[in-house]
């Protein structure tokens, strides 16, 4: 490829149907130094290549006059990430990103506070970023992708312990006879010491035009000084700084719940090159390298198994409880543990291309997914603020204007009102219970894309499951023979030669049954699949086919004699293959799959957490469809359906009123996975389909998982529901009581962090939901 053209990838959001993106890509291509463009609406990425001095502001600027936004996903050496540390509310990141959008050459800034993380295109070094994130009364930790990370800047002795000691001295020293000029002083001095960080923090807010915590609390503190209550003033400071401090140690608990996977994986392996062993840096490990996993040692890479035989405790990736035999040709992931024996594994996957490594990148990029609520109340706050802000304002000096009462008291009043001004207990409610949800998800093997969908899970009230492959093994066996014209061999002879030739699990079935007898197929041409029927070919000059009893009715074919068998062997739980010509029946072939060992279970935990209907969808006939729903439980069975019926069958639930989920492979059953409201995967260990296109990914291939994920989302929602009116009613009653003459600019914080650390707490909880 010309040197001169870049490759630049974006993740458009806003993206509401198809038409979206070809409404992007449309308009793109015509921007003079566009080569190409392709806009992907499934997986909402947008891949560009350009000249090189097409710069990413001016592709972003195109797409938000389009009514969306892009986000940068490009990884090169100019972007990095940093872990911020002392933000305490959503404000500050606003602050934070509209400070470092000003630094020169910085190109790109993105902070988040539910994650803590700061994404920034710049030509800077690493301490100059630092720098920066200091002045605006924060510190930034380079994020190298494991939990080895320095902080740049260290703090000394802790300016809250040495203001509150200055606050004690001087409230008690004001009992003991103090002169009152010295316990000024050591109030002044803890206003001074306490309030130096959030006053920086809040010229940087004034000064990038923002609205926060710093800039209220510091003018409460200044204000409370003005008219003489220093006390007041040290007060507010002091435990303003005590409970952001403990706002920092609780949110930080829910950041680590997805830090601790990145250090699930080792940084190091033993390669095998000829007989010798060296020990060598994952990093400089590359794909077709073989390395040797010991008993008892972590797997470094994903790959697959050459030599030896062991059992693996996949747990970190799949959430299983049960450790897995694995032999030759099977595949391991990074991060799980090797339990007895010796492997020799050939490397498939790159360190940064490994099941753990898209996992950890997949869940942060999901918790700075902001969920429907949580941009309501981020919307709800930018208004509330600003009109709480003005009141203060008017309060201070309308009421004292016009003689109702003196400046002071008024003063006071319009202080406290600043200090409720402040929504930051609602505005984290949301994003600390999403990514504490998200975090547990993903230590029991279940990847949730966004809060969007762990809302929408929390809101199911009817799920589908495709049969084959997800509630049953997915592996069916031939049970019965059932020959008419010709013998048993014959039969499986023009059946297998039919069937070698498709990747059906049936036809898989058959042709396994028939190597396994020694029967080997004939010559035949013009092998072709008739989808939702069966297969034909072309043998010794005659068409056969080998399909339902549905295709030889269409093909005219006489079934006389047989309609009993059929149904006998239907009823049973069978599907039927009949093989024949245009002008006979050479007989039957009865396959049956068995139903997976914990659907049974599965099904019935999914109900008891509150999901009203239950319902299978398959392409099987009436009677094998409702033996397998009479096992497994299901309330509804849509049976006979072609690929394309099973998205009617999801339309027709969603008629009904139903927030419906789809549980498929994410492969074939991906128009139905689309369609439906939610899109859940299973075995997305293996499949990089899934793990993209899928809205919840079930690691392990089995549904063990599935009632877990329906628990902790309508738990996630509850919390934040209770966050939502915890904070709204404390916010209402500090209002109230500023009003009554009762509240103290004490007592408006108090409320205010102390909320704020309640409502962590209580999402902290989602942390320590059981499966």
């Amino acid at each position: 490829m010309d040197e001169s053209i870049s490759l630049l990838e974006y993740r458009i959001q806003g993206m509401d149907c198809p038409a979206c993106a070809a409404t992007i890509e449309k308009s793109l291509v015509k921007m003079p130094g566009i080569k190409t463009i392709q806009v992907n609406y499934s997986t909402a990425k947008m891949q560009i290549s350009a000249d090189e001095d097409i710069t990413s502001s001016l592709i972003k600027n195109q797409v938000e006059k389009l009514g969306f936004k892009a986000e940068s996903l490009d990884r090169n050496e100019k972007s990095q990430t940093f872990t911020i540390e002392g933000m305490d509310c959503g404000a500050c990141a606003v602050t934070l990103e509209k400070h470092m959008k000003n630094v020169p050459t910085v190109e790109e800034v993105r902070v988040n506070f539910s994650t803590g993380k700061m994404h920034i295109a710049h030509e800077l070094s690493v301490e100059a970023i630092a720098k920066e994130v200091a002045n605006a009364g924060f510190e930034a930790v380079l994020s190298t992708g494991r939990n080895n990370e320095v902080p740049v800047n260290k703090k000394g002795a802790s300016t809250t312990t040495i203001s509150g000691i200055l606050l004690a001295l001087g409230f008690f020293g004001s009992f003991n006879g103090v002169t009152p000029s010295l316990i000024t002083m050591l109030y002044a001095a803890s206003i001074l010491i306490g309030g130096y960080k959030p006053a920086r923090s809040a010229y940087y807010a004034i000064k990038s035009r923002s609205l926060d915590m710093n800039v209220l609390m510091i003018s409460a503190a200044i204000g409370a000084a003005l008219i003489g209550e220093w006390f007041e003033g040290a007060t507010v400071v002091w435990l303003f700084a005590l409970g952001a401090a403990l706002q920092n140690k609780s949110i930080e608990r829910t950041r680590e719940s997805i830090r601790g996977l990145m250090n699930l994986a080792p940084q190091e392996a033993w390669v095998k090159t000829g007989q010798n062993l060296s020990h060598k840096p994952v990093e400089t490990i590359q794909i077709g390298d073989i390395i040797v996993i010991k008993p008892g040692e972590k797997i470094p890479l994903d790959g697959e198994v050459i030599a030896g035989s062991s059992t693996v405790n996949q747990a970190p990736i799949t959430g299983e409880s049960l450790p897995i035999d694995k032999n030759i040709q099977d595949i391991v992931y990074a991060g799980t543990v090797n339990e007895s024996g010796s492997l020799e594994v050939k490397v498939t996957k790159l360190v940064k291309d490994t099941a753990i490594a898209r996992i950890i990148h997949l869940v942060e990029e999901a918790q700075e997914q902001k969920a429907p609520t949580e941009a309501f109340i981020d919307r709800f706050a930018k208004i509330y603020t600003p009109i709480v802000f003005m009141m203060a304002i008017i309060v201070m000096v309308i009421p004292p204007l016009v003689g109702w009462g003196s400046w002071g008291e008024w003063l006071y009043k319009g202080l406290e009102l600043l200090v409720v001004a402040c929504p930051c207990a609602l505005v984290i409610s949301t994003p600390v219970a999403i990514v504490s949800a998200i975090g547990n998800a993903a230590r029991n093997g279940i990847l949730i894309k966004g809060g969007t969908f762990l809302e929408t899970a929390g809101a199911l009230n009817a799920i589908a499951f495709d049969k084959t492959g997800t509630l049953t093994e997915g592996k069916p066996k031939v049970s019965t023979i059932y020959t008419v014209n010709g013998t048993e061999e014959e039969l499986l002879t023009i059946a297998r030669t039919i069937e070698e030739h498709s990747q059906h699990p049936i036809a898989s079935a058959i042709v396994t049954y028939a190597s396994e007898r020694g029967i080997a197929p004939l010559a035949g041409e013009n092998f072709t699949a008739l989808a939702g029927k069966g297969a034909k070919a072309n043998i010794l000059g005659v068409d056969h086919f080998a399909g339902n009893p549905k295709l030889f009715q269409e093909l005219n074919v006489p079934l006389e004699g047989m309609e009993s068998r059929i149904q006998s062997l239907q009823g049973e739980g069978n599907t039927l293959v009949i093989v024949g010509t245009h002008s006979k029946v050479f007989g039957i072939i009865a396959v049956s799959d068995t139903i997976r060992k914990a659907t049974a279970r599965a099904l019935k935990e999914i109900k008891d957490v509150g999901v009203e209907q239950v319902v299978m969808l398959t392409g099987d006939n009436e009677g094998t469809a409702k033996k397998i729903g009479s096992q497994a439980g299901v309330d509804r069975v849509f049976a006979e359906l072609m690929p394309e019926d099973k998205v009617q069958a999801v339309k027709q639930l969603q008629s009904e009123g139903k927030i419906v989920a789809m549980v498929g492979d994410g492969i074939n059953d991906a128009p139905a996975l689309a369609t439906a409201d939610l899109g859940i995967a299973m075995g997305g260990a293996g499949t990089d389909t899934a793990m993209e296109t899928a809205d919840i990914v079930l690691m392990a291939d089995n549904l063990e998982k599935l009632p877990h994920t329906v628990k902790l989302s309508r738990k996630a929602l509850s919390i934040i529901k209770q966050n939502i009116w915890f904070s709204l009613l404390t916010k209402l009653a500090a209002l109230i009581l500023i009003f009554t003459g009762d509240l103290t600019l004490w007592m408006a914080v108090m409320s205010d962090t102390g909320a704020a650390i309640l409502v962590i707490l209580n999402s902290m909880r989602l942390l320590q939901l059981k499966n």
